[in-house]
């Protein structure tokens, strides 16, 4: 089925009677931008954004691989502390 000219007639006079006729042209600004930015977009995604998200994910990598790290020190030295203090109350029950 096409659309003939008066369905298109149809459908402008149902859109103005819904937004009226001062809201029309902002409407379909709105509409012009928004596309225009979703392709800007989706051309952006195969082309740099691909290397500043894989330094992105390096970093996070990096900061993660840090703070791992540092957690299994503490870890190690709660571990080594708990087994000292163990130890110190044998050697006083000994006594």
């Amino acid at each position: 089925m096409e659309f003939a000219p008066w369905h298109w007639l149809v459908v402008l006079g149902v859109a103005v009677l819904l937004f009226g006729g001062k809201k029309l042209p902002e409407l379909g600004k709105g509409m012009g931008e928004g596309l225009r930015g979703f392709k800007e977009g989706m051309k952006g995604i195969g082309s740099s954004d691909d290397t500043a998200a894989a330094e992105e994910a390096r970093k996070k990598a990096d900061l993660e691989a840090k703070a791992y790290a540092e957690a299994k020190a503490a870890a190690e030295a709660r571990l080594a502390a708990e087994q000292k203090a163990a130890a110190d109350r044998q050697e006083v029950a000994r006594s």
